[in-house]
């Protein structure tokens, strides 16, 4: 299985706002149990791109 265009859009944008932020992304994973994407930005802020491109912060 495979991210969906939405999703590396979102990733994409999610990148975009982070660098923008001066903030560092120390991990990146596509869980393919869930299907999300996971970002860890920084050390305390987890963001998940759902299958739609919708992302969650945590």
């Amino acid at each position: 299985m495979e991210p969906t265009i939405e999703q590396l859009k979102a990733f994409y944008d999610l990148c975009v706002r982070v660098s923008n932020l001066l903030q560092t992304i120390e991990l990146t994973r596509y869980d393919t149990r869930t299907q999300r994407i996971v970002v860890l930005i920084g050390q305390t802020i987890q963001a998940e791109i759902l299958t739609n491109g919708e992302t969650i912060l945590q």
